[in-house]
């Protein structure tokens, strides 16, 4: 059982370290701006690089970046121009390198707004662009926190990782009184480990709250 009285309002999380492009490599100290001098990452940094809210200032930014994610003009982003653009326009090395969190974001968006265009359910299109500027803050920081209990770096979470973790997610506002129990409800198809879709989902039924400006 998870006691939700407090609940997570920060997480702490470093850069992942993989294999990216060539224009990844040679912007990759640009990304630097959005960490802390501990290392640690700078949330608000990331908000500001991921504009979401619904300002006039916000859309206008958000259109800027949506026309250069976008080089051939067509009005919609493939998973490819996403990637692309968390590289090379948002210079965002630490989530370029999170590809499960890049893949949750673009899934989550797309199709989301009613198109007439046969493209619109597998690309996002303009109207569903500030989406995904907040699932992919949203996201990224839930794969920082799954990396933290990730401790063998497998990109999965055993009984006993989960178990070590529970001062973890103490510390984050979330007691467990009952981990076995606990890991079988997010192990959702029953393979033994929690995998990062898992966590996900279970973090985002409302075990743990993101920051308050993924909300806008």
């Amino acid at each position: 059982m998870v006691n939700q009285k407090g609940k997570l309002t920060q997480t702490k999380g470093t850069w992942s370290k993989g294999t990216h492009s060539k224009g990844a490599q040679s912007r990759g100290t640009k990304s630097k701006g959005i960490l802390l001098s501990n290392g640690e990452i700078d949330w608000k940094a990331v908000a500001a690089k991921l504009p979401s809210e619904k300002t006039p200032e916000a859309k206008a930014k958000r259109s800027k970046l949506f026309s250069e994610f976008d080089p051939n003009g067509n009005g919609f982003l493939s998973l490819a121009e996403v990637d692309r653009g968390i590289c090379d326009v948002l210079q965002l090395e630490g989530l370029f390198n999170c590809k499960p969190a890049i893949l949750r974001a673009f899934q989550a968006s797309k199709g989301v707004a009613k198109s007439n265009s046969k493209l619109g359910d597998d690309y996002v299109e303009r109207s569903e662009f500030r989406l995904l500027m907040v699932y992919l803050r949203q996201y990224f920081e839930l794969y920082e926190m799954f990396k933290k209990l990730d401790t063998s770096h497998d990109r999965r979470v055993d009984l006993d990782e989960f178990k070590a973790a529970l001062p973890l997610l103490e510390s984050w506002g979330v007691k467990i009184s009952d981990a076995e129990a606990e890991f079988e409800k997010i192990d959702a198809n029953s393979g033994g480990s929690i995998l990062f879709d898992e966590f996900a989902d279970w973090a985002l039924k409302g075990h743990l709250e993101l920051l308050e400006h993924n909300e806008h």
